[in-house]
């Protein structure tokens, strides 16, 4: 009997044996080998930072970014597929915080940052493990022998070189500039970084109207007082300045207890109600308010000389709407981008009373608020206001609000220094190099990644943080800057060998230098920041293969890349910062064609997320239902760049195809061997009408899944192949 007894099925025990034999014989590494030049098809590896257990939303990814070198391997291309592992950066370094139970910077630094970024080393070597017997038991096949790493000393050479590229063109510099600042994790965030998920947060905040008396103003407002808005009561200790809008009308009423109150008029009756009694005694526009000088309401932070002529005025800004508030904005430019940016055009004092805890400083200048954390002092300042009887209104106001996308904690805008690329002078370039870029789905090209190129801004890279690629920079006393774009340009400026030093922090910050400009010979020390890990990821292309340093030809073959395929996250994640280094330093696309998938989400609709418990244990699956299951759901339950909401039962309900494709065979088996037929070799001529019409449905299928996969549309490939199975069990057997 040819064919035996078919056992009942059981997709799991299938699967074992079937990784068993691809790893004994080697298939994967065979595949690569049989294709040796043949045409190129290049994959870049979207590394996944190893800083937890992976979940189903990392197979998510993975199975996709099998199924395309798969395929165009089968079509006869040579599809290498270095796998890469993202190291640095926020979220190895927050899971070892957590393990080691330290809460804030000063108790890393008490630890020890040696020691720290020696258990983030260790940490990410553990998880790691984890991420490749996930991606065997996947079924995905990716070189994780040969991955690259973003911690070893190759890569970060490689970035250093780019950085000094950068460098070179004027494209890195320092700025003092309002950034999205956590103060838990003290440090700035780039702006894509505040387009990752779940970064804005529907939060509930004091919404207050205060009085600002006016003391040298137009005789039309004279003796009256502005009234001021702002959602943010901590931000008044620092108050500069009030905004109106030039072209916007205003109103001076009077209200029955005697009071004279400036506003726009779009905001009177939101403000007083319909039914108030008030009297409006002047008309106008903010152009008759511009100049008016006012009191401000706290006076905690004394004045600089000079400043005071400066500060307590009304000021123009754009910024400045009608549709909620009262028309007057209140400016701070220590804490908010426009407000820095009027404060820049207006020559403005600046007001920072506020440390990198998030806290004001212990100054006992600041009365009650002094070392209070700044949301914390809210309510005392609200009490404050009207205690001194400037407090008009005080309602809760319901808005979205950005946290930290690493750790949650509420985030405030904060002026610093950072460390910048000039990708906004490069954003016409940007643009040209998107529109050569196949998106899938289309509309994501001109979408939310295109309008996201339009509005670039400078990319804040660097990070006030230790486990992370050092910002190649030193420093002297003489405040000249030095940028060394290479072990052996470092070793060469320290006159020692550092060829065996370790690039990370420690032991960088320790090398010494003599300031190389000229006349100069002071010592130099490394500058503190570490880069944002996206520019690490974003250097890959060339740094996986430790280029210009070695295999130079290697990146030049491989650039760019057909093929990648992340989450959508990713368009303001690594899908940019990709775009963005490659694009400055090497005037070129990074990629071709890139498949942006949806976010898995629970079944409450939301992303899966570790910190919310939400994630499925993709082994309990795979042990239960198979890892063929979950991919042929991913592959066919639906667009692939749409959120998917995925369950257990879902997967098990699709898993039946592979079911109903397993009892044809058991059928077929049963029949052929009560026949004794057994196949004599080559094809059997198809004589009968069913026979035909069934291998014309398969030559169909096949054509019509080649061109749905060469054309990145999964599902349409995997629709063709559930109707032919379906054919093939209703129809022909």
């Amino acid at each position: 009997m040819p064919f035996g007894p078919v056992p009942p099925f059981d997709l799991v025990a299938l699967e074992t044996r079937m990784l068993e034999r691809w790893r004994d014989a080697g298939i994967p590494e065979e595949t690569r080998r049989s294709r040796d030049g043949a045409e190129p098809w290049v994959f870049y590896e979207g590394p996944p930072t190893a800083n937890g257990r992976p979940g189903l939303h990392h197979v998510w990814a993975r199975v996709f970014k099998d199924l395309y070198p798969r395929f165009h391997t089968m079509r006869g291309r040579f599809v290498p597929r270095k796998g890469g592992w993202d190291c640095h950066g926020l979220p190895v370094e927050l899971e070892v915080e957590k393990e080691l139970g330290l809460r804030s910077k000063a108790a890393i630094e008490s630890y020890g940052i040696g020691r720290f970024n020696e258990r983030c080393r260790e940490s990410v070597g553990r998880y790691v493990a984890d991420f490749e017997d996930l991606t065997e038991r996947s079924g995905v096949w990716i070189d994780t022998d040969d991955a690259y790493w973003t911690l070893s000393n190759d890569y970060v050479e490689s970035v250093w070189s780019i950085l000094r590229r950068l460098w070179d063109e004027g494209l890195l510099y320092e700025g003092h500039r309002v950034s999205p600042y956590c103060p838990r994790c003290g440090t700035a965030l780039s702006s894509h970084e505040m387009g990752q998920p779940g970064v804005y947060r529907d939060v509930t905040d004091p919404s207050v109207y205060v009085r600002f008396p006016l003391r040298d103003a137009p005789a039309s407002v004279a003796g009256a007082d502005l009234v001021v808005w702002t959602t943010t009561p901590w931000t008044l200790v620092s108050n500069v300045a009030a905004a109106v809008g030039r072209d916007v009308a205003y109103v001076r009423v009077h209200e029955p207890d005697g009071r004279d109150l400036v506003l726009a008029e779009a905001a009177a009756e939101r403000l007083f109600g319909a039914d108030a009694p008030y009297d409006v005694v002047w008309r106008g526009t903010g152009a008759d308010l511009l100049g008016a000088r006012y009191t401000r309401p706290f006076d905690w932070v004394a004045w600089r000389a000079g400043e005071a002529q400066r500060a307590e005025r009304v000021v123009a800004a754009e910024h400045v709407t009608t549709e909620e508030g009262s028309g007057i904005v209140h400016l701070a430019p220590a804490f908010g981008e426009e407000d820095a940016a009027v404060g820049r055009t207006e020559d403005l004092p600046v007001l920072n009373p506020v440390g990198p805890d998030g806290a004001f400083v212990a100054d006992a200048a600041l009365g009650p608020v002094a070392g209070l954390w700044v949301k914390a002092a809210d309510p005392l300042l609200v009490r404050e206001l009207a205690d001194r009887g400037v407090l008009v209104r005080e309602q809760p106001y319901l808005h979205s609000y950005p946290h930290c996308w690493r750790c949650g904690t509420p985030l405030m805008y904060w002026a610093k220094t950072s460390w910048f690329a000039r990708t906004s002078e490069r954003r016409d370039e940007l643009l040209a190099q998107n529109e050569r870029i196949a998106w899938y789905p289309p509309h994501i090209k001109h979408g939310r990644f295109g309008k996201w190129l339009e509005h670039n801004v400078d990319w804040a890279l660097s990070r006030d943080r230790y486990w992370g690629t050092p910002l190649p920079v030193w420093r002297c006393g003489a405040g000249h800057d030095t940028c060394v774009g290479s072990v052996a340009e470092l070793s060469e400026l320290a006159g020692r060998d550092l060829g065996e030093l370790d690039l990370h922090r420690p032991a960088v910050d320790e090398i010494e230098l003599p300031c190389p400009a000229d006349g100069c010979g002071e010592a130099a020390r490394r500058v503190a920041p570490v880069l944002d890990t996206w520019f690490d990821s974003g250097s890959m292309p060339s740094a996986q293969y430790h280029a210009p340093f070695e295999h130079q030809d290697a990146f030049e073959a491989s650039f760019p890349a057909d093929f990648i395929c992340e989450a959508i996250d990713q368009t303001r994640g690594w899908f940019y910062s990709l775009l963005a280094v490659n694009t400055l330093v090497f005037g070129g696309t990074p990629f071709r064609n890139v498949v942006c998938l949806g976010l898995l989400v629970d079944g409450d609709g939301q992303k899966m997320s570790k910190s919310r418990g939400t994630v499925i244990d993709p082994w309990h699956v795979f042990d239960t239902l198979g890892a063929d299951a979950v991919r042929w759901n991913f592959f066919s339950a639906g667009q692939p760049w749409s959120s998917r909401r995925v369950s257990v039962d879902g997967i098990r309900e699709s898993s039946a195809a592979l079911v109903t494709l397993w009892h044809v065979f058991s059928f077929f088996a049963t029949y052929a061997d009560l026949e004794g037929w057994a196949p004599a070799g080559g094809a059997p001529e198809a004589t009968s009408v069913l026979d035909r019409w069934v291998l014309d449905q398969l030559d169909e299928t096949v054509a019509e899944m080649t061109a749905a996969l060469e054309a990145f549309d999964a599902l349409g490939a995997a629709s063709r192949l559930a109707r032919f199975v379906d054919d093939l069990s209703n129809w022909y057997v």
